[in-house]
Order: structure tokens, then sequence, then C-alpha cells
């Protein structure tokens, strides 16, 4: 049966969210809802996949509910479709961060990078001052990139760190434009440059998602495909299935790195 799929996150205070974990398991469930979220103190990052009408109630209670209680007001929301359910099972669970990155100093919350709309991208990475540069591990780049990015060459998020400290100095690289698959990454990565004295940083507002539903396949400067962490495992422009990747159901958790 076909379904609706939401990738989202925000980063936002949520000092409770050990208690905000069995609510949304109970609610997920009673919509019928499958896949994966993470909650921590810095805000949520999840991917579920359900019916159209379950989704567009998960969402309106998250954003203007009594469970979070206003504090999801600004969700970055992207939503494709799936020919079947793509996740096994739910799973709501507890992590320090959102996603990744192991340093306490970086707070998108407090400092991040210039959000670049879809419709812009193709102009500032065209521009030979732009070190553009692929946030994402490197079997999602191998699958998929923009044209002349930078493969950081990295198993997760978290050795970004290591990738900055040897390969990016804020006296040289001026210019930075980053991208990821939903803008999560990113935003982390962005907030951690200008951190360390980057000035001019910038990244894709909503990720190579919103990029490739928001481009047309003529004008874009997107090659492959995008991976995606579950049973679909690639989107292509218009965010449509790629059925040479469709592939018996997995139980991929995207609790890493998803978005």
């Amino acid at each position: 049966m076909p379904c609706k799929v939401a990738a989202f996150y925000q980063f936002a205070p949520l000092p409770d969210f050990r208690e905000l974990r069995e609510p949304l398991r109970e609610l997920c469930a009673s919509l019928r809802l499958k896949g994966s979220v993470l909650l921590a103190c810095e805000g949520i990052n999840g991917t579920l996949a359900g019916g159209s009408e379950a989704i567009e109630q998960l969402v309106e209670e998250m954003g203007r509910g009594e469970l979070f209680g206003g504090r999801l007001d600004n969700l970055e929301l992207k939503f494709s479709a799936a020919s079947a359910m793509p996740f096994r099972r739910l799973k709501i669970r507890l992590k320090k961060e959102i996603v990744t990155l192991g340093n306490a100093a970086t707070d998108p919350t407090r400092q991040v990078g210039i959000y670049v709309d879809p419709a812009d991208w193709n102009e500032l990475i065209a521009d030979p001052d732009t070190l553009l540069i692929d946030t994402r591990n490197s079997f999602e780049v191998a699958m998929g990139t923009f044209e002349g990015a930078v493969d950081p060459g990295i198993r997760s998020f978290g050795q970004f760190k290591d990738f900055t400290g040897q390969h990016l100095d804020p006296t040289k690289h001026r210019k930075i434009a980053m991208f990821c698959t939903g803008g999560i990454r990113c935003e982390k990565a962005s907030s951690y440059l200008l951190s360390l004295g980057f000035a001019e940083v910038y990244h894709l507002k909503g990720g190579i998602l919103k990029y490739l539903e928001s481009i047309p396949e003529g004008q874009s400067r997107w090659r492959g495909e995008c991976f995606v962490f579950d049973e679909r495992v690639a989107l292509g422009h218009g965010l449509r299935e790629r059925e040479k990747y469709r592939a018996p159901m997995t139980d991929l958790d995207s609790s890493v790195d998803r978005i």
C-alpha cells in the first residue's frame, strides 16, 4: 500500500525530552506510523511513514498540539511517497544529540550559517570562490552529489571535525557552501565552522531533498541519486523512487546522520 513519508527535524530546547518519549510513541502508534525518531535536549529528528491523513495529524500535533507546547513551531519538513511501507517498526529513541558531532560548543540555536534556498543554490556553487563541501558519509556521496563538491571521506558525521582540522583553514577558505540530505548535518556543521572563525558559511536550506523537489531536472547540478535511510534506498528528481534500487524490506535505522 502506498505511504506518505515525512522527514523532519528542528533544533529546539527540549529539556524534558525523556518525558516526551512515551507520549510521542503512543501518538505515532495510534496513527499506525512506522519509522524512527530521535529526541534529545537539543531537539527532534525523525522519518516516519504511514497514511497521508495520519502524517498530517502528526505534523499538526507536533507543531501546534499540547505534546510539545508550541516548541516545534519551525519544523524543517520534507514529504515524499513510497510505493510500500519503507520501515519495519516504530522506534522512538533518546540521544545526547539529534545528529552526532560530539562538540559541546556547537549550538545551532545560537549561531548557524546562511540558509540558501534551492532556487539560489546553483548560482552560489557556480562561483569559483565558493568551496563546496558534501557533509555526508562516503557511501552516500558515492551514490550522488553536486558537481564539483568535495567529499570529506568520512564514515560518520562525527569525523567532520577531523576533516575540518586537516583540510580547512579560515584564512584561506573564506566562502564555504555545504549540503546534506535534509539540512540537519549542515546546521551543525555550519555552527561548528562559525565557532572556529570561518566567516562566510552557507548551507542548502532543506538539503538535497528540497533541491530535488524544487529544481527541474534540466536545470539541476545534481548528479546521481540521493541515498535515504529506508527501504526505498534512493530518490531522484521530484523525489521519485528509483525502481532499480528497490530491495526487500530492511530495518535500516537512520538514527545517526539521517538527514
